[in-house]
Formats: structure tokens, C-alpha cells, sequence
């Protein structure tokens, strides 16, 4: 099992964790150490039906944050405006690196 935060956009957001299955994992995060992903992204690669099967699974999964043993991946949710903060690898590891690298571009 790996746990995934979820960020929305919603005002009174509480950034939930889950526990996934590593197969739903492997869905909703499908690239090389990839541990970011944007819904969007994820219902348009598995089709709405199947994304709506995974994450009611994992609804089903809240973790109480408490006893969370790590976060293995971050869903956002209403963030398509920031799409351009992602880094292509979609690892929370070149992050910094990429908004460094925006913000010298002044983009």
C-alpha cells in the first residue's frame, strides 16, 4: 500500500490522505518515480470510468494523518492553473529546480 495526499481547490480543503493499492498507484502515477499528478491528466490517460472505479476505492481508504507512514504521491485537484509549476518528470524531486528555473525565465 502507498498513501497519496489529495489538494484541492475547494476553500475549506483538509489535503486528505489514502491509501492505494500499489496497482492503483501505478495508474494514477504511471511515470519513472513519479509522485505528482494532476485529475485531469489522470481521467484523460485512464478514461472517466475507470478513474471514477480507482478513486472510489480509494475514498473508501481515508488514513488519519497521524499515523500516515509517508506520503508516497500528491493528487491535485482544480489546479490546472499551475500546470506550468509541474516539472515534466512529475517528481516532486525537480520541483524546485523547474520553479527556479520558471521564475529566470520570468514565466
Amino acid at each position: 500500500m502507498k498513501n497519496i495526499q489529495v489538494v484541492d481547490g475547494a476553500v475549506n480543503c483538509g489535503f486528505p490522505i489514502y491509501a492505494t493499492t500499489n496497482d492503483e498507484f501505478r495508474m494514477i502515477f504511471p511515470g519513472l518515480d513519479q509522485d505528482l499528478e494532476i485529475v485531469e491528466d489522470f481521467i484523460a490517460r485512464v478514461g472517466e470510468d475507470r478513474a471514477d472505479a480507482i478513486l472510489g476505492a480509494i475514498w473508501d481508504r481515508r488514513i488519519d494523518k497521524k499515523s500516515a507512514l509517508g506520503i508516497h504521491g500528491t493528487l491535485f485537484y482544480e489546479k490546472e492553473e499551475k500546470r506550468a509549476c509541474f516539472p515534466a518528470s512529475r517528481r516532486e524531486a525537480d520541483w524546485q529546480a523547474h520553479t527556479k528555473a520558471s521564475l529566470a525565465n520570468g514565466s
